[in-house]
């Protein structure tokens, strides 16, 4: 079996895809800083879970720490990277600007230094819906034109897609990237609207819902999202002439999404079902920032992997507040 380094491993997602990789028997070295961007007794919780494996080994580092980047790596010798460690959050960007500069832009840098130097055989890379920023054009589709992002946590992301592109030109590491969108279900973060609203409900206090509820948003649940990551991570990419394009590296881009957008009220609703209370809403015009819906084009993902996402947002929801209730003693 392999060795996967996996960065952001006690993040969200990054726990979840290195809990499946470890079920599946292989050796995952996890990368983390425990940044206090939200509570790092969840990160300690999570990372709890993974060290109790046998196979797992944990490098306490930041991305943006050259030095400690290459001795992790020294250490690791992995054969895959997963890149799920960033500053995530589109309003926090517009408030902490250079966090999304140290850990986005040079921290994967660092990255890519360190995957061409120990010649790492597949880097798959967290991007971001938000790369799409005001397209009207759904479903979003990864050959879309996507120059015009609307805040800087996806300019950071746009970013990486270009400077994972120029490693795999140069030195021909094969790396893809995945666009995940909005990704929530047990372990999620506490600063996404689905834990926001669970923890709102539960203490009886008044939720902010955007733009009036209208914003619509293709929710994908974190098994899904973990599932294709995984088996993204084994699939190679190999030199790819695209139609108008020069371009022959090793290179993809896929969306991992739902397919199946629901408007903010309509989740609301579902997540009031599952807890079995009702929200006291505040409706509040649209942040700067936010987009009006998004709606992921999955076709090229399920011909690379043969797989696409389908949990149901009300299971998916219900299996969120089953563990939030768990989890919080409530």
């Amino acid at each position: 079996m392999s060795t996967y380094l996996v960065t952001g491993a006690a993040g969200f997602i990054g726990y979840h895809v290195s809990a499946r990789l470890l079920e599946r028997g292989h050796e995952v070295v996890g990368l983390d800083n425990m940044n206090p961007y939200y509570s790092v007794q969840l990160k300690e919780a999570r990372l709890a879970r993974l060290t109790d494996c046998k196979n797992y080994r944990h490098v306490h580092a930041d991305l943006a720490d050259r030095g400690a980047m290459e001795a992790a790596f020294q250490e690791a010798r992995p054969a895959v990277v997963i890149n799920l460690a960033a500053q995530a959050g589109v309003r926090y960007s517009l408030t902490h600007p250079h966090v999304y500069g140290e850990s986005n832009l040079i921290g994967f840098l660092n990255v890519l230094e360190q995957c061409r130097r120990h010649e790492v055989g597949h880097l798959v890379y967290a991007s971001s819906s938000s790369v799409y920023g005001s397209n009207t054009k759904v479903p979003f589709s990864e050959h879309d034109v996507v120059d015009r992002p609307i805040s800087l946590y996806a300019a950071t992301k746009k970013a990486n897609e270009l400077m994972a592109h120029t490693y795999s030109h140069l030195y021909g590491i094969p790396t893809t990237g995945l666009r995940f969108f909005t990704v929530y279900g047990p372990w999620g973060r506490p600063d996404m609207s689905v834990s926001l609203f669970t923890e709102a409900i539960f203490a009886g206090k008044t939720i902010d819902v955007y733009n009036h509820g209208q914003m619509k948003r293709d929710f994908t649940y974190v098994d899904d999202i973990a599932e294709g990551v995984v088996r993204t991570a084994a699939a190679i990419p190999s030199p790819l002439v695209e139609s108008g394009s020069s371009s022959t590296a090793p290179y993809r881009i896929y969306n991992i999404g739902n397919n199946q957008p629901v408007e903010l009220l309509g989740m609301i609703e579902m997540l009031e079902a599952a807890i079995g209370r009702p929200a006291v809403k505040r409706m509040l015009p649209m942040q700067p920032g936010d987009v009006p819906a998004t709606f992921a084009d999955v076709d090229g993902l399920q011909a690379a992997v043969g797989f696409r996402p389908d949990t149901p947002l009300e299971i998916g929801l219900a299996r969120f507040v089953e563990w939030y209730r768990r989890y919080h003693d409530v």
